[in-house]
């Protein structure tokens, strides 16, 4: 096959469209294109009079091509093989998130039969609890946005873009669009699934570890290891089951706060490192749409965007996770604490848009010395939050133009907050110590400046944002495992992943690291 770049799809023209198009970069009749398919389509929004979509195909072409040209090159499908192995003893997952349950569907594929242990519920239960939550009911600290079949992810824009080029990611969305996703996320430059199909693509990932002879058991937590001579040797469940293990792939997420220490007292070695914190900004998705494409969207989808400021000073900010079309989301999982998260669904056709927009944070800015210094720290914030948005979860909030004043705010003004259970306003600068709120004061024009509109005095403020990353990382060698030989940390809560689709790819990572201990323990 070849690859064909660069060919322009205008806005509301079909993909049917693009074999022609191919035909004639090329020089050739259109009959001689005989198979093809969408490898990439990005809208390329630069040019407000002039909005069009970029696409790359891959096609079969007959006959020999002489045309030069820095758009055409060979095209290789990816292929990801998984090898097939006999496990003496079944290898466990702790953590049935992105990074976990890509880690035991390639487990399961090579035969292994591995035990996923998941401290939250199955994603229908979870759903409810998570309902229940938002509409004023109580918190279960082991059944929340956090916690349960799918991680923190189910609850989300379901965004699959990231930074990596890892070639893993290929098989990622391929695997996410067999099991329910769109088709589009193989090829949309920007892809996502939206939580109302979250839900049950990450049932049907389940079934197929467990129809090839997976287990997954959920309300179990990981609460103990067992080691021998530096060895892992076994897991504890629930503080009293005790299962013999020689590989563990530790994906428990950036939340299991008990887990991190945990593995503090057992003397895993981990490290403080950079994460970020700040509020969710939420603007009205029509302000977004104009500012992004210079009119209404019309046939368009949702605008979104990705911003960041460096200033003057040293500090920096970035906006994260931006759900189009979204809601602000209730994602606690500490009684007495508040948490903020973005979260749309497939359509994204809600009023509003919202983004975290946060300041980046380093070991040094933490209050408190330790490796669990930035855990305490946004424990100590959402604590806080929960006392000033009335002891209820209601979260505190502010507009945009009385935080820059220092002045608090009363209630809204033409962006109406969609978090529930419901906002409490105040003056967030009695949240946040000075080295998050000057940064805020800061970023929030300056970022004005490169988007009309994000600095409308109208758009709403909505705290804490302290999940977006987790604030350690457990270590690991160059052959993934920790300090005790057969326990691979994984993914985001371990420090090596941001987002669903990295979590994902270092998923497969640590499962090959597993079939590699697995096949040299049937060597010897």
């Amino acid at each position: 096959m070849i690859l064909i770049r660069n060919l322009r799809l205008e806005i509301g023209e079909g993909h049917e469209a693009l074999p022609a198009k191919a035909a004639k970069k090329l020089r050739i009749a259109p009959e001689r294109i005989s198979d093809w398919r969408l490898v990439k389509k990005s809208l390329d929004a630069r040019k407000k009079d002039d909005l069009h979509y970029v696409c790359a195909l891959a096609a079969e072409v007959s006959g020999k091509l002489r045309l030069r040209d820095r758009d055409v090159s060979d095209y290789t499908p990816p292929v990801y093989e998984i090898p097939r192995v006999e496990a003496a003893m079944r290898p466990v997952v702790a953590g049935f998130g992105p990074a976990g349950m890509f880690a035991a569907l390639v487990l399961a594929r090579a035969g292994a039969k591995p035990i996923v242990l998941e401290r939250g519920q199955d994603a229908l239960t979870r759903q409810k609890a998570v309902e229940a939550f938002r509409a004023g009911g109580a918190l279960d600290p082991e059944n929340n946005v956090q916690f349960g079949e799918g991680g923190a992810g189910t609850f989300s824009d379901g965004k699959l873009n990231t930074g990596t080029h890892d070639p893993r990611l290929h098989w990622v969305l391929r695997e996410f669009a067999a099991h329910g996703a769109p088709e589009s996320v193989q090829w949309d430059a920007k892809p996502h699934i939206g939580t109302d199909i979250l839900v049950d693509v990450v049932q049907n990932l389940r079934r197929e570890i467990v129809s090839l002879g997976g287990e997954v058991r959920f309300g179990a937590k990981l609460t103990g290891l067992g080691n021998e001579d530096g060895r892992l040797a076994a897991v504890e469940v629930n503080g009293k089951e005790r299962i013999p293990c020689e590989a563990l792939i530790l994906a428990v997420g950036h939340s299991a706060r008990d887990t991190f220490e945990m593995l503090q007292r057992l003397g895993v070695p981990m490290e403080p490192k950079p994460f970020s914190m700040g509020v969710r900004i939420e603007h009205r998705q029509s302000a977004v749409d104009l500012a992004q494409y210079g009119r209404e969207r019309g046939q368009l989808p949702a605008a979104d965007y990705s911003l960041n400021v460096h200033l003057p000073d040293g500090g920096s900010a970035y906006t994260f996770c931006m759900c189009p079309g979204g809601q602000v989301f209730a994602a606690a999982s500490e009684a007495g604490g508040v948490v903020t998260n973005g979260m749309s669904y497939s359509r994204r056709d809600g009023e509003n848009a919202n983004a975290a927009l946060l300041v980046t944070l380093h070991p040094e800015d933490f209050p408190g010395e330790g490796v669990l210094a930035g855990m305490y720290w946004q424990r100590e914030l959402e604590q806080k939050a929960f006392r000033l948005g009335g002891g209820n979860y209601h979260a505190p909030a502010q507009r945009a133009g009385d935080f820059l004043k220092g002045v608090p705010s009363v209630g809204p003004g033409s962006v109406q907050p969609s978090y529930r259970p419901g906002v409490t306003w105040c003056d967030l600068h009695a949240l946040y110590p000075p080295r998050i709120t000057g940064v805020l004061e800061q970023a929030i024009p300056a970022l004005g400046r490169k988007m009309k509109g994000f600095d409308d005095p109208d758009a709403v403020l909505t705290a804490p944002e302290t999940r977006s990353s987790s604030p350690v990382r457990i270590l690991r060698g160059a052959d993934l495992s920790a300090e005790i030989r057969g326990l691979y940390p994984c993914g985001e809560g371990a420090g090596y992943a941001g987002g669903i689709s990295s979590a994902a790819v270092d998923g497969m990572r640590c499962a090959e690291a597993v079939l590699r201990q697995i096949d040299a323990a049937g060597q010897l």
